[in-house]
């Protein structure tokens, strides 16, 4: 295995440095500023990440995530996905790369009709809208898909609703235009076979979006939100793929998504190492920098290793991917969703508690970072789904 950069890698790479450098990392201040003024009830788009999208396209920037659209490998797109991690509330969305929208898109590009990817992949791949992927479920444990308790019934030539969703991500946004939802289409069928995807526009009759939910007491520009589904009736055209196929797209969509979000994770975890060394470096108690402190040390240490080697296990996932498949990668997939959220959590906590009280204030982003990456020890499934995936494969020779 090779992890060095390929040249069209590091041509990306340094372009993309130069754009956080000279205009992410300094949008941040004006960012917060417009959302805190607007309150937290406001879920609108500030300003001046139109403003970013815009220079990112100019650069060339633009929907790196895609192999078909930007011609990267997923290694080689992995390092960019780092990069954004460093500003994971501005960045990624600056260059179209955002979650839900980018596995969304990955969906719709593998497995949309030409009607579907000219209706809503195109406008999505542009830029001009956004999307949410409705599939947990408050009344069941949604870490189990095949729990889902939302019904997608066939009625002529149309498919009717049913159901209840939350911390469906984006809705809040007012570009949300797409919903892709998941249900149960035939529920006696064999269990991976109950489930089916479809297209649900926004606006169709029926949603009702009861609640934007907080996550550690953040309200999320796009939204985490709790939808009702009433008898909502689309096409019988909407349908993603065919019946039956719903987890099978969930599995297909979650696998290079998760080498994003584990990436993202990790560009996180070195910003908030950064901002521990440089507090270390700075701050003086009992007459020395705290970065002459053997407790502080080996807080800078073991952050870096964990950084380092939580890496090295994404990059092979990465390379797995690349070079055989998504579902040869399967195992390494599962590892990484717990290893890299788990390492950013460790690093971020580490530097706020170098911090002190500042760390848990607003005049670093290190509280926010540790709102976000905690939920991702739950989103797309819990750390301990995760780990039995990997204790299963790694028994089955013994079975």
């Amino acid at each position: 295995m090779d992890f060095e950069m390929s040249p069209k890698a590091r041509d990306y790479h340094a372009k993309l440095q130069e754009f956080m450098d000279e205009h992410v990392y300094p949008a941040e201040a004006e960012y917060h500023r417009w959302r805190h003024e607007a309150g937290p009830d406001n879920h609108e788009l500030p300003p001046v990440v139109e403003t970013l999208k815009a220079e990112a396209r100019r650069r060339g920037l633009w929907n790196l995530f895609l192999p078909d659209e930007s011609g990267l490998s997923v290694s080689e797109y992995a390092p960019l996905a780092e990069l954004t991690g460093r500003s994971s509330e501005i960045a990624p969305e600056a260059i179209n790369c955002s979650a839900p929208d980018t596995g969304n898109m990955e969906v719709l590009h593998m497995f949309g009709t030409d009607d579907q990817k000219k209706r809503w992949l195109r406008p999505l791949l542009d830029g001009e809208i956004r999307s949410a992927f409705a599939m947990t479920e408050p009344a069941v444990a949604s870490s189990d898909a095949t729990n889902i308790a939302t019904t997608i019934t066939k009625d002529g030539d149309s498919y009717v609703i049913n159901g209840r969703k939350w911390f469906i991500t984006g809705t809040a946004d007012p570009r949300c235009k797409i919903f892709i939802v998941m249900g149960k289409t035939d529920p006696s069928a064999p269990r991976h076979r109950q489930q089916s995807q479809i297209l649900v526009p926004r606006d169709t009759p029926g949603i009702n979006v009861i609640r934007h939910l907080p996550v550690f007491g953040y309200q999320d520009q796009h939204g985490h939100s709790e939808i009702e589904f009433t008898d909502v009736r689309v096409p019988a055209e909407n349908l993603i793929a065919g019946e039956g196929d719903g987890f099978m797209i969930a599995q297909a969509r979650l696998g290079p998504g998760r080498i994003h979000h584990c990436m993202r994770a990790l560009g996180m975890a070195e910003r908030a190492l950064e901002l521990m060394c440089q507090r270390a470096s700075s701050r003086e108690a009992f007459g020395s920098p705290l970065s002459d402190l053997g407790v502080v040390q080996q807080q800078i240490a073991e952050s870096r290793m964990a950084i380092d080697q939580a890496r090295l296990l994404v990059l092979k996932t990465a390379w797995i991917i690349d070079k055989k498949s998504v579902k040869e990668a399967r195992t390494e997939i599962a590892a990484i969703k717990v290893i890299a959220p788990r390492v950013a959590t460790e690093v971020v906590d580490r530097a706020i508690q170098v911090h002190g009280a500042m760390g848990v204030s607003a005049d670093t982003p290190l509280a926010s970072m540790a709102a976000h990456v905690r939920t991702l020890r739950i989103a797309d499934g819990p750390d301990e789904v995760h780990v039995r995936s990997v204790a299963r494969q790694e028994l089955r020779p013994y079975r």
